[in-house]
């Protein structure tokens, strides 16, 4: 069982950067793999970044590449979501989850309580 729990989001202006981070419970973090999907007001949600249980390999939806940067840190059992370079069609709740299915776009098991993110034009 991974508990999850995401901060870090606000109000920001166009252009501008957050960092989301997602903390979890429970010894088997380094185990899983783990992505950040978001959902907008009236859209599904939609995936955003992943990376391996070991941080070595990362995957980016094509909105979000060059601009966001997943990482993760095992000993603190804690990922995180550098997002620069906002726009306001980043704005969204921002959902961290868990996976031992694989990596990417695959089903997750543990979801987090999400954080708003909106971004002002």
């Amino acid at each position: 069982q991974v508990q999850l729990v995401e901060s870090g989001g606000g109000l920001v202006q166009a252009g501008g950067s957050l960092r989301l981070s997602c903390a979890a419970s429970g010894r088997t973090f380094s185990s899983y793999s783990m992505g950040w999907f978001r959902q907008a007001p009236g859209k599904e949600r939609d995936f955003v970044a992943a990376i391996t249980w070991s941080g070595d390999s990362t995957y980016y939806a094509y909105s979000v590449k060059g601009r966001f940067t997943i990482s993760r840190d095992n000993a603190k059992n804690t990922v995180y979501l550098q997002m620069n370079s906002l726009k306001p069609e980043d704005t969204a709740v921002y959902y961290c989850a868990a996976t031992q299915r694989g990596y990417g776009r695959v089903d997750y098991d543990y979801w987090g309580q999400g954080t708003q993110v909106t971004v002002s034009s």
